[in-house]
């Protein structure tokens, strides 16, 4: 119970990479292909240094997504493809992002602790 609430209170999900199925490396090339650095800062995703949205690091021990959903794989490939289903507001742009795809992206961001 106590573990629970000091994660909660540092701000960790307690996911890990192993939660996210997908593969890892695509993931990262997926990342770059999509533009996603555009709009963030991804560690070891090449030209990803963009300042619009949030930076993605430790993205995996974040507690929420868009400060509203909480960070699980499932609900990261969601928001991945489709984040205006999820909050109709976001900036985020749909970028028609494959399940298979979102997968992998997610898996990436999962091992970014």
């Amino acid at each position: 119970m106590l573990a629970g609430a000091a994660c909660a209170v540092a701000g960790c999900s307690g996911g890990s990479a192993a939660d996210a199925p997908g593969d890892v490396e695509n993931g990262r090339l997926l990342l770059r292909q999509f533009g996603c650095g555009s709009c963030h800062a991804i560690p070891g995703v090449a030209t990803a240094r963009g300042r619009v949205g949030p930076p993605l690091d430790a993205i995996a021990r974040r507690v929420y997504l868009a400060g509203v959903i909480p960070n699980t794989p499932d609900n990261m490939v969601r928001w991945i493809r489709d984040p205006q289903a999820l909050v109709p507001r976001t900036l985020m742009p749909d970028l028609d992002v494959s399940e298979p795809h979102a997968r992998d992206m997610t898996a990436y961001l999962y091992t970014l602790r």
